[in-house]
């Protein structure tokens, strides 16, 4: 049906046309002023006549900044800002072609806000002055030696990889736009960076998880001292669930000692230059849609939990009824371990303790993953697992080998 009307009109159209009521080239002319006067609208000088009658303006420049023009008619120099304008819209600045991918996809919805924000800010950090080359002028050798040496600023694998993604992602868009024309994935695949020592960040197994000798502490501190945060904290010793999907939780998802786990947190950068905590309505990942059982010796807590803004959307808020933000329920675990005399950890060291303590169990592998919400074991065992005895248990678990003991 659609298209049968379009062709009736595109026939009526061509019949005016033909009948002589339109003369064609009166709305060429007029769709020419009108693309001259969007062009000129983004011309960010004004163009104005001196009291010599030339006109005058403004046109950019890379080196000086910006330089005066002089033209004897308006149309003159309104004609050079548009070749101008022409000009910078065929052969944009890197950033320019940067933030045209990055706003595109979150305009579809390809991407959250969290992601756009760690994209931009992934390119201020690695792009600052690279980006301000014209996309054109650069070649595929200068971009692979822009990488290689970034790689060689001490980064670690994990922010090569993303300043990578971000690479490819606006080269791509490039590409569509037919502003290069070299192969975007070659570029990367040929990158000389596979002897490249990376950064890697050790920690102490004190700095990741809590001891046999501390979580027993903490846990009686927060049970001596329960509010909506601390009762948070305990769930999340208790199941191991992330401090978004805590912050996230609503009545809703509890039944009997389970709750499900549909929401997280997401940050971004508002308007106003501040970060907004927002809540989206799905996990971290697929992988993350669980169901999460909370252990016998803490159903307790769903009684506690219950009586948490109880009339209202979320369960975990401050005294006016806002709801709590991974921030602050980081700041008050900070301020938890300092009073204990315990080394500081995140909310996230309170997962890994968590992992850790089903993997030293030998619990079910499927089950470890469905409790943490991932994807395989290879997760939970390469980046969960720490060893959490002290030197001195260590060191008795060494003297009862019978082959290390000296007779």
């Amino acid at each position: 049906m659609q298209y049968a009307q379009s062709g009736q009109a595109n026939e009526i159209l061509q019949f005016i046309i033909d009948s002589g009521k339109i003369d064609i080239k009166d709305v060429q002319n007029s769709m020419e002023a009108m693309r001259r006067k969007e062009l000129l609208e983004k011309h960010p000088y004004k163009i104005w006549q001196g009291k010599d009658g030339k006109w005058y303006t403004y046109l950019p420049d890379d080196k000086k900044g910006r330089i005066l023009k002089k033209r004897t008619s308006q149309k003159d120099i309104e004609d050079d800002v548009i070749r101008y304008l022409k000009a910078e819209m065929e052969n944009p600045t890197i950033t320019e072609v940067f933030h045209e991918w990055n706003d595109r996809r979150i305009e579809l919805k390809q991407i959250s806000k969290a992601a756009y924000l760690r994209y931009k800010q992934v390119f201020n950090r690695h792009y600052s002055s690279f980006g301000n080359n014209r996309i054109k002028t650069v070649a595929a050798e200068a971009f692979q030696e822009f990488l290689e040496e970034e790689a060689a600023e001490e980064l670690t694998a994990k922010a090569f990889s993303l300043l990578k993604t971000v690479t490819r992602g606006l080269l791509k868009r490039a590409k569509r736009r037919k502003l290069i024309s070299f192969n975007v994935e070659e570029l990367l695949q040929e990158l000389d960076t596979s002897e490249m020592n990376f950064k890697k960040i050790v920690k102490e197994d004190y700095e990741e998880v809590f001891s046999n000798e501390e979580m027993p502490v903490m846990i009686d501190y927060l049970k001596d001292n329960l509010d909506a945060k601390n009762i948070g904290i305990l769930l999340m010793f208790a199941t191991g669930i992330r401090v978004g999907e805590l912050v996230a939780l609503k009545h809703d998802v509890f039944e009997g000692n389970t709750f499900k786990i549909r929401r997280t947190e997401t940050r971004f950068l508002g308007e106003n230059g501040r970060y907004v905590y927002d809540v989206k309505e799905f996990p971290k990942s697929e992988a993350g849609l669980r169901t999460v059982i909370i252990p016998k010796d803490y159903e307790w807590l769903c009684a506690k939990i219950r009586l948490l803004n109880p009339f209202g959307e979320y369960i975990f808020t401050d005294k006016n009824g806002k709801r709590l933000t991974t921030n602050c329920i980081r700041r008050r675990q900070e301020r938890n371990c300092t009073k204990l005399g315990i080394y500081k950890k995140s909310p996230h060291k309170i997962r890994k303790t968590y992992g850790s303590i089903l993997l030293d169990h030998n619990v079910d592998n499927r089950m470890i993953i469905e409790q943490m919400g991932h994807t395989d074991i290879a997760c939970t065992e390469n980046h969960y697992h720490r060893n959490r005895r002290s030197i001195d248990a260590k060191s008795q678990i060494l003297s009862n080998i019978p082959e290390l003991q000296v007779k």
